[in-house]
């Protein structure tokens, strides 16, 4: 449905350290960057990330996160350990979610700017 996702941050250097960390080992990388502008994707990009001058307040509780498609659950695992030495946060180690599915896998994280994101590999 969406072509792309952009989301503002208040420190692009810290942002590209934990994307750049994040997302590698889920395939994707900084396909673009321009000034205080990030593109991340594998074909094309999908998820931009600029400077903003008021980014969205961090809230656990308004249900908005992102969910990123991993090739593996190895990749999945590998993710969320990148992720928390990137300087973000724990909201859900890698493991099953049966409650989501037969075989859904993920782990959730809070990035440095309070963003939730989750990667997700549905097969065994």
């Amino acid at each position: 449905m969406w072509d792309h996702v952009s989301i503002g941050v208040r420190d692009i250097d810290v942002a590209k350290k934990f994307y750049d960390a994040a997302l590698r080992p889920l395939g994707y990388t900084c396909l673009s960057e321009s000034g205080d502008m990030l593109g991340y994707g594998r074909d094309g990009v999908a998820l931009w990330i600029g400077m903003a001058a008021r980014p969205v307040p961090a809230d656990t509780g308004s249900g908005l996160h992102f969910c990123l498609r991993a090739p593996s659950r190895e990749s999945v695992i590998a993710f969320h350990a990148a992720a928390m030495h990137a300087g973000g946060k724990d909201n859900g180690k890698p493991g099953p979610r049966a409650d989501y599915g037969e075989n859904y896998y993920a782990a959730f994280v809070i990035d440095p700017d309070g963003y939730r994101l989750e990667a997700y590999c549905g097969s065994s």
